[in-house]
C-alpha cells in the first residue's frame, strides 16, 4: 500500500460520515434500536412512522460500519443455490425464500423511489462469470430454473460472446442475472438516516449498548452514557455484534472482514472495454470476488473476501490487486487509491435471520448480502413490533442455530479461508 493509498472507503467522499451532537438519554422510550445501519434505522423509521418513540444506540458514528463500507450490489443474494435449497429445504420452502428476495429487491428499489433518497440507484442487472466450464452448466441450469419458478429472467452467455459483457478472458461464459442494481452505500445510508430522524427517531452516536435486562413491562438496556428503559427492543448490530453485551447473539454470527479497493480515475475507452454494460460483476469461486464499476463509471471498485485470514492492510490489498490484474490484466500497473474493509455476518445455515428470542427482536445475519436484507428485515421487525399482518415472512420461525464450540470469537475462520481456497483449486461448485 502505497503513501497515496486510503484506508478510508471510497463512498466516504461522496458521503462524508455525519457526526450527531450529543443529546441526553431519555429515561424512558417506547423501542430502543441497537444498531444505526440499515437494518436498525429501517426498523426506526417504521417505528417513529407509526407514532414509536425511538431511540436508536449506535457504539460508533452512525453509518461508520458496513452500511458504508459495502460493495453497493443490490443483490439480495441467497448463499445456497436454488436448485440446492430445492433439495434440501424442498420446493415450496426454496420458492418462498427465493421469493422473498425478490420481492426484498422490488421493495428497495421502489422505497428509494418513492422517498427520494439520491443515492444512484440504477437496475443494470449483474454477470457472473463461470471459473470452470462446468460452472457454466451449472449456471445455464440455475437459470433455467428461476426463469420457470420465479419469472426472473436470467440468462447465459457463452465464452465466445462474454466480451458483450465483461472484458476479460478468464472466464468460461457466465449469467446475467437483469433483476439486480447497484447504488452508493454512503448516500443511501445518509437517506435512510435523514427520514428516521425527520420522523422523530433519536439517534445516539458513540453509545454502545453494554448489556439489557428483561423486566415486567419491558427492558432496561445498560449504556456507556446511562439506562433507559423501553418496551420493546430491535437489536441489528449484523457484523458487529459485541460478544459480552449480546452473547446470545454473538454465539450465532461469525464476522468476517470483507475488504474493497477503488483503482484511479480510469479512461472512458478501458471502462468501456472492461465493463461495456456498467454491470453488477461477481463470478462461482467459493472465495469469490465482487466488482462493478464506481457511480458514474470512472473507476473500478473490486472486493472480496481472500484477505479476511489478516489484519495487515498491504496484505489485504496485495490480495485483492493481484486478483483484480487475474481478471483484467491490462490494469497491470494501475494505482489504487483507497483500501478498506468491513464486517459481514455469517449465519449457521447461511440465511438471514428475524427472530425473536426472550421478547428481543432481532434483524441480523445478511451473509454478505445486507443491501437489500437489511433493510427488509429491520422493517420487518418493526412490523412484528407494531403487531402489522405485513411483518409476515419466509423467515418467521426459521432456526436460529448458535454455533458449535463458538463464543463469538471466529478462531476458526482462517482455517475455513483456507478450505474455500482448496475447493476453488479443486474447481468444486
Amino acid at each position: 500500500m502505497n503513501a497515496k493509498t486510503l484506508e478510508t472507503p471510497y463512498w466516504w467522499e461522496g458521503a462524508p460520515l455525519q457526526e450527531r451532537l450529543a443529546v441526553d438519554l431519555a429515561k424512558r422510550c417506547d423501542v430502543v434500536v441497537v444498531g444505526a445501519g440499515y437494518a436498525g434505522l429501517s426498523a426506526a423509521l417504521t417505528l417513529a412512522r407509526a407514532g414509536r418513540d425511538v431511540h436508536v444506540l449506535e457504539k460508533d458514528c452512525p453509518g461508520e460500519g458496513a452500511s458504508s463500507r459495502n460493495g453497493g450490489i443490490a443483490s439480495g443474494n441467497i448463499r445456497i443455490g436454488f436448485r440446492k435449497m430445492m433439495d434440501t429445504l424442498g420446493r415450496e420452502r426454496a420458492l418462498a425464500i427465493y421469493g422473498e428476495s425478490k420481492a426484498a429487491r422490488e421493495d428497495l428499489a421502489r422505497f428509494i423511489r418513492d422517498e427520494g433518497i439520491e443515492c444512484g440507484y440504477s437496475l443494470v442487472g449483474r454477470f457472473t462469470g463461470a471459473v470452470r466450464p462446468a460452472h457454466y452448466d451449472g449456471l445455464a441450469r440455475e437459470s433455467e430454473l428461476l426463469r420457470r419458478e420465479l419469472g426472473i429472467e436470467a440468462y447465459v452467455v457463452p465464452r465466445a460472446e462474454q466480451h458483450t459483457e465483461i472484458g476479460t478472458d478468464l472466464y468460461h461464459g457466465g449469467a446475467v442475472r437483469p433483476d439486480i442494481g447497484g447504488l452508493h452505500p454512503g448516500l443511501f445510508h445518509r437517506g435512510l438516516l435523514e427520514r428516521a430522524e425527520r420522523s422523530g427517531a433519536v439517534v445516539h452516536g458513540w453509545t454502545p449498548a453494554l448489556g439489557l435486562r428483561r423486566e415486567s413491562d419491558g427492558f432496561e438496556i445498560g449504556t456507556s452514557r446511562g439506562k433507559i428503559f423501553a418496551h420493546d427492543v430491535v437489536i441489528a448490530t449484523n457484523g458487529y455484534t459485541g460478544r459480552h453485551a449480546l452473547p446470545w447473539l454473538a454465539r450465532r454470527l461469525v464476522p468476517v472482514a470483507s475488504q474493497i479497493i477503488a483503482t484511479e480515475t480510469l479512461d472512458s475507452e478501458v471502462m468501456n472495454r472492461l465493463m461495456p454494460k456498467r454491470r453488477m460483476l461477481g463470478e462461482t469461486r467459493h472465495l469469490y470476488h465482487y466488482y462493478r464499476p464506481s457511480p458514474g463509471g470512472t473507476r473500478i471498485l473490486f472486493g472480496g473476501r481472500r484477505g479476511a485470514n489478516t489484519d495487515d492492510p498491504n496484505k489485504k490489498m496485495s490480495h485483492l490487486y493481484r486478483q483484480l490484474i487475474t481478471i483484467f490484466p491490462e490494469l497491470d500497473g494501475v494505482s489504487i487509491t483507497h483500501c478498506w474493509w468491513g464486517l459481514v455476518a455469517m449465519t449457521y445455515d447461511e440465511l438471514p435471520k428475524l427472530a425473536v428470542h426472550e421478547g428481543v427482536h432481532y434483524a441480523t445475519g445478511f451473509c454478505g448480502s445486507g443491501v437489500v436484507w437489511a433493510r427488509w428485515l429491520g422493517r420487518k421487525a418493526a412490523l412484528r413490533i407494531l403487531g402489522d399482518p405485513q411483518a409476515e415472512t419466509a423467515f418467521d420461525d426459521a432456526p436460529f442455530r448458535a454455533i458449535p464450540l463458538y463464543d463469538g470469537r471466529p478462531w476458526f475462520v482462517p482455517a475455513a479461508i483456507v478450505w474455500q481456497g482448496f475447493k476453488d483449486r479443486m474447481g468444486w461448485y
